[in-house]
């Protein structure tokens, strides 16, 4: 048993080489041991291939300015492994965490001994300990679960939502979840529940008709962006993006969200559908003032975030195809006029190279890095992969990041964008310069 969050974590990330184990046959086998504290939960599960973080951080903030206790289920975490788990933004304390896992642990050795389903994966085991620490230990009024991959077998979705989101479908981890646009949709389509709401601001035919289709098997209410629901923009500056809502349970004019880009609109979209659904059929009701506020307290860390001022140095965790084109747009629409500098790193089982040659056509000069992490590209392979004429190879990330600090003029821009573990590190580095 642990008796430190040194000895917790190391167990924890001891198990990521057992890698993704596809199924929810563990987790219902260990939950059933603990009494199904999951069951205690009144959860929101947001799924898709991009926009989930945000989606889950605007809702977060809309219920915590109505007063209510929110707790957050997230993966990656770009600060701290703690933000994993948070309640009101606030992320699990170490005596918690160690609490929670001690809860587990055992189950993870005997689902392994008395039955075939052997040793559960890492995330298999933080769900776990988030379904101890939410259904157990800190129990709250609502919790918003981020989907980990797909979703018809992720960890996840052995919950029992009062709504769930899909935020959108695009090519991404086609090894594990197929190389269409229909295959992929099945597996995001998986974490719709009988009679349940379900949103989505998914846009692709192909990814719609499967969805729709899974609702319908289900007798699910089914809401889609465009048709049940509506986001209008008004304006953009460079306080965010001003925009005016349309929905059967919701009317709203003049929002505003800091959290820049057309994209954040369609993400700010299907909170507020979630939002008027469980006003309407569960009677949670935040108020206009919390929407409201709860739009414009909303930020995510590594999503278009600005990290210094003079000079200007935003990253972003653009880290596949579909959340590059977005970054593209959202560099034209407020950063047009700027020379651009580009920092950028990947993992080399993404779509690079397509990557690449999106984000190089806003920048005017790009320099391929890698970082400390086994998926990570090596910077060479970058480079090779790049087709910007003023390109450069630089190995050490830490030394780059100061060099381009150093060379962007006031009036230019340092923009750090890949993988979003790569942006974790690069935004625990340059919160370490500002305080030296």
């Amino acid at each position: 048993m642990f008796e430190t969050i040194n000895e917790t974590l190391q167990w924890i990330h001891e198990l990521i080489p057992h890698g993704i184990k596809p199924g929810t046959n563990r987790m219902e086998w260990m939950l059933d041991r603990l009494n199904n504290p999951e069951r205690k939960i009144r959860a929101i599960h947001v799924g898709g291939t991009n926009g989930k973080g945000s989606t889950v951080c605007y809702l977060w903030h809309i219920y915590e300015a109505a007063g209510l206790k929110v707790g957050t289920y997230i993966s990656p975490y770009i600060t701290s492994f703690n933000e994993r788990m948070m309640v009101n933004g606030q992320p699990i304390c170490d005596d918690d965490l160690v609490k929670a896992a001690n809860i587990v642990y055992p189950l993870t050795l005997a689902v392994d001994q008395e039955t075939d389903l052997g040793i559960p994966t890492e995330f298999e085991v933080v769900t776990m300990i988030s379904f101890v620490y939410f259904g157990q230990l800190n129990p709250c009024d609502l919790v918003i679960y981020e989907v980990g991959l797909g979703g018809r077998l992720d960890s996840t979705n052995v919950i029992h939502p009062l709504v769930s989101v899909i935020t959108n479908v695009a090519m991404d981890h086609m090894k594990q979840l197929g190389n269409s646009i229909k295959s992929i949709a099945f597996e995001k389509a998986g974490i719709i529940k009988d009679r349940t709401g379900i949103v989505t601001s998914a846009e692709h035919p192909d990814a719609l008709a499967v969805i729709r289709e899974k609702a319908e098997e289900k007798k699910a209410k089914l809401f889609v962006l465009g048709h049940e629901f509506d986001a209008h923009p008004l304006s953009h500056g460079e306080e965010g993006e001003h925009f005016s809502f349309e929905s059967d349970f919701i009317h709203e004019t003049d929002l505003t969200i800091h959290m820049k880009g057309k994209h954040q609109l369609k993400n700010a979209a299907a909170a507020l559908m979630a939002v008027g659904y469980l006003r309407n059929y569960c009677g949670i009701d935040p108020g206009e003032q919390a929407i409201r506020s709860g739009l414009e307290n909303a930020a995510w860390p590594g999503r278009f975030e600005r990290m210094m001022k003079a000079p200007l140095v935003v990253i972003d965790g653009a880290h596949n195809v579909q959340g590059t084109e977005a970054l593209v747009q959202t560099v034209k629409r407020y950063y047009a006029d700027r020379t651009i500098h580009l920092l950028y790193a990947a993992l080399k089982d993404k779509e690079y190279e397509k990557m690449i040659h999106l984000i190089e056509t806003v920048a005017d000069d790009i320099t391929l890095t890698s970082f400390d992490y086994p998926r990570a590209a090596e910077s060479g392979l970058l480079y090779a992969a790049a087709q910007h004429q003023k390109k450069v190879n630089q190995p050490d990330w830490k030394a780059a990041l100061r060099q381009l600090i150093e060379a962007t003029k006031e009036d230019e821009m340092l923009l750090v964008c890949g993988s979003l573990y790569f942006i974790s590190a690069v935004r625990h580095e340059l919160l370490c310069f500002q305080n030296r």
